[in-house]
């Protein structure tokens, strides 16, 4: 039986050692924290991750969940609609619409159909030689607590000198194994999957020089709160340099994103408080959420993103996904996406034995321009010279009355996607 190595237990992580262990392979998921527990965001899992997700048989379990209605878009900071569209006609156009849920939700499923003794707690990987595919594995030692990736993001770690995911999320503890004894151990596989977040110390390894990712100029803020917002309705604010999105979850649980155009770095103190100093006086229900939400929930994390893409997606017998691979701005609601569309690529490609040039063929080109698009969207919500932010909304509000098609049209390359078919 052929044997993977997985580094980090996040969506990508976790959605490539399903796929892998159901077409056969023996499968390892080595994760740095020392538990596994909730990230406390949400996440957007649209048309083409359902899709994904559908050939590990996780799609339908992902789609009850969805709690969508009615209309959504984009509004102004006053209100004020500047798009709109219905669950109907995305479902109708792309076959679905998009699902928002906790991200512990998404984990669990996951987590759920994997073989007991899968994920490997306490373990951090500290050496990964690409051409062996052995891996250096120290246990017993805990490594820092998770920092989450960005608003619609998929997992980022701390920079650090380890190589390995830095924290972890919530999953079954029958899946999970921890490390008591301190030890290191060397392991050997056909296959190697980094999926070790934002500031990968793999892909540094991997491609010493290449550009580390960039900050965006936004920081952003997330918060679940309890019976909040409007039922089944999304949207997402802009005004002068700033953004506020509210997404219904089931349960009754609304999730709120932030973002905000300030140097990098920033941060401490109350941060619910800081949201209310800038989005209080915003059209309602924002204020009222703001109000209802508790300030040990609020996560703030700077938006960085890869603005140089990789010369590939793999070196030897390690493959990049997810963050790893192309860290995005989460202006499209697609950093998980992409990371659950690169693994069931790569576990449909490793299955062929035909190499890993064949997953970097399928994916590099298409998560470099997903990532380019984002980056431009991001730059548009960080305009604040009022004559600069009027112009915008003039012309959303025009194209989208004017010419909707070509609005939605544009997405059609993103949605639209298939997955590979044995």
């Amino acid at each position: 039986m052929a044997r993977a190595v997985v580094v980090g237990a996040g969506i990508g992580g976790l959605t490539a050692a399903v796929a892998l262990q159901q077409r056969g392979w023996d499968v390892t998921v080595f994760e740095r924290a020392s538990s596994l527990e909730p990230v406390g965001s949400g996440l957007a899992v649209s048309a083409n991750a359902l899709k994904a997700l559908d050939t590990i048989g996780v799609g339908d379990e992902i789609r009850k969940l969805s709690a969508i209605q009615g209309e959504g878009g984009v509004r102004r900071a006053d209100g004020r609609w500047l798009m709109k569209t219905t669950e109907e006609s995305t479902s109708a156009r792309y076959g679905d619409s998009v699902v928002l849920l906790r991200r512990a939700d998404l984990v669990d499923a996951l987590s759920a159909r994997l073989a007991p003794g899968t994920v490997r707690l306490n373990a951090t990987v500290t050496e990964v030689d690409p051409e062996s595919g052995r891996v250096t594995v120290e246990t017993g030692s805990p490594g820092a607590d998770r920092a989450d990736g960005p608003a619609g993001g998929t997992e980022t770690g701390a920079a650090g000198v380890e190589i390995g995911l830095t924290g972890g999320t919530e999953t079954g503890a029958a899946d999970v194994e921890t490390g008591a004894e301190t030890g290191t151990t060397d392991v050997e596989a056909e296959l190697v999957v980094a999926a070790d977040g934002i500031h990968s110390p793999i892909r540094a390894a991997l491609f010493p020089g290449h550009p580390a990712p960039r900050y965006s100029g936004v920081t952003s803020w997330r918060v679940l709160i309890p019976d909040g917002g409007v039922p089944g309705q999304t949207s997402e604010s802009w005004g002068d340099g700033k953004a506020f999105g509210i997404m219904p979850l089931a349960g009754g649980l609304a999730y709120c994103y932030a973002t905000d155009t300030v140097p990098a770095g920033g941060g401490g103190g109350d941060q619910r408080a800081e949201l209310l100093r800038l989005f209080g006086k915003w059209h309602a229900p924002i204020p009222a959420l703001l109000a209802a939400a508790s300030s040990e929930n609020v996560l703030r994390n700077d938006v960085h993103y890869l603005a140089t893409p990789l010369p590939a997606m793999h070196r030897g017998k390690v493959a990049l996904l997810g963050d790893s691979a192309h860290p995005m701005t989460p202006n499209m609601g697609q950093g998980a996406c992409q990371a659950i569309e690169d693994a069931v690529v790569l576990a449909h490609i490793a299955g062929k034995g035909a190499g890993l040039a064949g997953y970097t063929a399928a994916r590099l080109e298409r998560t470099a321009k997903i990532v380019a698009r984002s980056a431009s969207i991001c730059r548009a919500s960080q305009l604040r010279n009022p004559l600069a932010v009027r112009l915008r909304d003039t012309m959303m509000a025009l194209t989208w009355r004017l010419a909707p098609g070509r609005m939605t049209g544009a997405m059609d390359e993103v949605l639209g996607w298939t997955p590979p078919t044995t």
